[in-house]
């Protein structure tokens, strides 16, 4: 009998511990830096490395440089090489703290919590504070963001030749759908 609660009580600690992390690779981030009249410039990456933390109220995501798809070739090859210069600055990276993150209560409807940390781009890093939408299902959490980066303030330079053709407020969207672990 005490072997059968000994294993009732350390499944279900391991059923607690495991739902304090939740955690995809397939996160999604989208931006556009389009101004009106000209190319449109938008991109995705479909491979955010995202783990939010509920017991210590904390949130990670991880973005390569390289996964983000424009409809062009040639905005893809520019974005990578001039702007976000990818083989010295690979990764985008994002660590915070999420203050009234309580993953109970939490609706399927959505629950707004504001999402605060340090967001690194192009070694360039800077606080970051923004509003998230998250959703909660069986075993599933949901974060969307939106939000505007401005290339200034990761020295991002843009050519002088097309700075009229790239708007340096960046429309930026991510969608995470984490599974619990």
């Amino acid at each position: 009998m005490k072997l059968f609660f000994s294993l009732l009580f350390l499944s279900l600690s391991f059923t607690a511990f495991s739902q304090q992390r939740w955690t995809t690779q397939s996160g999604t981030i989208h931006f556009e830096a389009s101004v009106p009249l000209f190319e449109e410039i938008i991109a995705e990456n479909n491979f955010v490395e995202c783990t939010i933390n509920t017991k210590n109220k904390t949130i990670s995501c991880i973005v390569k440089i390289k996964d983000f798809n424009f409809k062009l070739d040639l905005m893809k090859t520019h974005f990578n090489e001039i702007y976000l210069e990818s083989d010295k600055y690979p990764r985008a990276l994002f660590k915070g703290s999420i203050p009234n993150l309580d993953i109970d209560k939490i609706s399927n409807e959505g629950t707004i919590l504001k999402i605060n940390g340090t967001i690194k781009i192009h070694g360039v890093s800077k606080p970051l504070s923004i509003n998230g939408i998250f959703k909660k299902s069986k075993n599933q959490l949901q974060l969307q963001a939106n939000f505007i980066l401005d290339t200034d303030d990761f020295e991002i330079k843009i050519p002088s030749m097309i700075i009229a053709k790239v708007s340096k407020k960046v429309q930026t969207q991510l969608d995470c759908i984490l599974e619990s672990h």
